[in-house]
């Protein structure tokens, strides 16, 4: 299950892109706290504990004890990272939004899904595993959110798949995606007119491994040849 983590934040006295600048100049990552029942809170964050917290984290779904300075109520703040803004080219964390929650109401989050064990029809039949789902949305207290989701793919032979109805049970924790969608798929190795792509065409689901042919049967290719 997840852990909760403590995070300091600060108030944000000012609002805008001017205040943004500041923040940023002194730094500090911008985020807002929000919530059922709760004024949107402008905060700022140190951006070496930011950086510190999601570089050793699955996901950036994370439940946090916002500890939040000259907040008057004492405590922490239980909340869940909602979404964090990056750099499109140099993925620096622009801002980070929290979503308060309490530890008796239900909450949605999206989970990491992580493949375990190599694929029979990739170790033995020479397939590719094909991931279709990186991560899928939970429904579940705070205190059972999963820091990811670990799916043992090693009985998977050629032309096999697991649905998300195959993902394993998780103590209180309800997936919310359709049954019958497809998170892993076993496929035979494309040729090399098939694996390349029609100008337009839509991206194939990524491809985690494959099985390389012995280095006696790449060279008996080659005499053939």
């Amino acid at each position: 299950m997840s852990k909760h983590v403590s995070l300091k934040a600060a108030r944000r006295t000012g609002t805008g892109r001017n205040a943004v600048k500041k923040v940023k100049a002194a730094q500090g990552v911008p985020a807002i706290l929000y919530g059922t029942g709760l004024e949107p809170t402008p905060l700022q964050l140190e951006r070496r504990a930011i950086d510190n917290l999601l570089s050793h984290a699955v996901g950036e779904n994370i439940l946090v004890n916002l500890e939040i300075e000259d907040d008057g109520k004492g405590g922490a703040r239980l909340a869940l990272i909602n979404e964090v803004q990056h750099h499109p080219v140099n993925q620096a964390i622009l801002h980070v939004d929290f979503k308060a929650v309490s530890v008796n109401e239900t909450l949605l989050a999206e989970v990491v899904i992580e493949p375990l064990g190599e694929a029979a029809g990739v170790k033995v039949g020479g397939g590719l595993l094909e991931q279709s789902l990186r991560s899928i949305e939970v429904e579940c207290l705070p205190k059972d959110l999963p820091e990811k989701v670990s799916v043992d793919v090693s009985a998977l032979e050629l032309g096999q798949a697991l649905h998300v109805r195959d993902l394993p049970k998780l103590p209180g924790v309800k997936y919310t995606a359709d049954e019958e969608l497809t998170v892993f798929l076993v496929s035979e190795p494309k040729t090399t007119e098939e694996a390349a792509p029609a100008e337009g065409a839509a991206t194939e689901p990524e491809v985690i491994n494959e099985k390389k042919p012995a280095e006696g049967e790449a060279k008996e290719e080659g005499k053939k040849d």
